[in-house]
């Protein structure tokens, strides 16, 4: 999608009721689903934090998705792609300002550059207990990134029609420190597997372009 035709979008995006957790159902893990319902969130106490499907034009002035591969730690997210993104800090005005503020200092892009489309559909994340705020955004330039080095390991993109094709959604076994040798739907996107929680945020952002442009896969 060219960045003026992704601008164009951007009051439809803002205005469009969200398609919501069964969007976010579709690509969870098989688990999921029947984890989350046995859950009491009236008594939960889980931590916050933020996330930012950041859009951006490339050189073609095409628009692209980034990605971010976190380090290896001692952690249920260890070397897991993700978005750029991370815990709600006390002196945060909002949600929207720790999604801007942790894309910043993971990716090294100016949170002033970051127009903020919309807020998604919050998710629970039962293995590290957290509830995530996912945000859409993008900047319209082609920016240079900055990994932050304690955190991230690598920084990729892909483009909006392979986020939506249909053709880029796979059956794979993944493992991961609380789940080992397991099925998962996934998009597999840049030779990269994008499983979990992110998955299910972009099957909500995959809904919503589908739903607003009810397009097939050749978005102009």
């Amino acid at each position: 999608m060219h960045i003026s035709s992704f601008i164009n979008l951007v009051p439809k995006l803002q205005k469009i009721e969200l398609p919501g957790i069964e969007a976010q159902y579709k690509l969870a893990p098989f688990h999921r689903k029947e984890d989350l319902q046995k859950i009491d969130f009236s008594k939960l106490k889980a931590k916050k934090s933020a996330v930012l499907a950041l859009f951006f034009p490339d050189e073609n002035e095409t628009m692209q998705l980034v990605f971010i591969l976190r380090k290896s730690y001692k952690g249920v997210h260890s070397n897991q792609i993700g978005f750029p993104g991370g815990r709600y800090e006390e002196d945060d005005i909002n949600f929207e300002f720790t999604a801007k503020r942790e894309t910043e200092e993971e990716i090294g892009i100016d949170k002033n550059d970051i127009q903020v489309v919309r807020e998604l559909t919050q998710m629970y994340i039962p293995p590290s207990n957290f509830i995530v705020h996912p945000f859409i955004g993008f900047i319209d330039y082609t920016p240079k990134f900055i990994k932050q080095e304690t955190e991230v390991e690598d920084i990729f993109s892909a483009c909006l029609e392979d986020c939506l094709n249909d053709k880029n959604i796979i059956k794979t076994i993944i493992s991961a420190s609380y789940s080992k040798n397991t099925e998962v739907k996934a998009f597999k996107l840049n030779k990269k597997i994008v499983w979990g929680a992110t998955a299910m945020m972009l099957s909500e952002i995959r809904d919503i372009f589908k739903n607003i442009s009810q397009v097939n896969l050749k978005v102009s």
